[in-house]
């Protein structure tokens, strides 16, 4: 797996380097060969952040910890990123490496409020996909709604979370 590490507001200490790349190479029996992690280390208000992105055959796994140190945190967004795997397993199977899920586990920052104006603007690829695959890569990525082309309509839609827990469909009338 490819890792790159980014610090923000901060230097990484060069004997965590080493440790960050052992640490995320148990993840290499979950994910193909074209695997990327993204580990970004930040100091907000005097704690130690660690934001961790994996991507692998078009998904995204995504967790963001604070604790006391740097390693502390990047345990924590490993169990959250493998508590995401586990509880997909059955979905995820058909993506990632054959059997390594079966075989592991058997049976952004806030930004202040400011008034109606857009304070930030955020780009990012659509993919065509079906409604289910975006509702899962929802999940992963603990949004509350994701923009997907639809792969047999080819428009624009979006799904959301349900304040009942279920999931709701946006599709554009022509």
């Amino acid at each position: 797996m490819k890792t790159t590490i980014i610090s923000r507001q901060t230097t990484v200490p060069e004997e965590l380097k080493p440790v960050i790349e052992s640490k995320l190479s148990k993840y290499d029996k979950f994910f193909k060969d074209d695997a990327a992690a993204t580990v970004k280390l930040s100091k907000p208000h005097g704690k130690e952040r660690v934001e961790l992105t994996i991507m692998s055959a078009g998904t995204i796994f995504r967790g963001e910890e604070t604790d006391v140190t740097f390693r502390n945190a990047l345990d924590l967004a490993m169990d959250s990123i493998e508590r995401q795997i586990r509880k997909h397993k059955t979905k995820l199977e058909k993506r990632l490496r054959s059997g390594a899920i079966t075989d592991m586990f058997p049976a952004d920052e806030s930004e202040p409020d400011s008034g109606d104006r857009i304070i930030r603007t955020k780009s990012f690829r659509v993919k065509p996909m079906t409604p289910e695959e975006a509702a899962l890569q929802m999940e992963l990525l603990g949004h509350d709604f994701f923009v997907f082309i639809d792969s047999a309509s080819g428009e624009t839609e979006v799904v959301y979370r349900r304040r009942d827990g279920d999931f709701g469909l946006l599709v554009p009338e022509k």
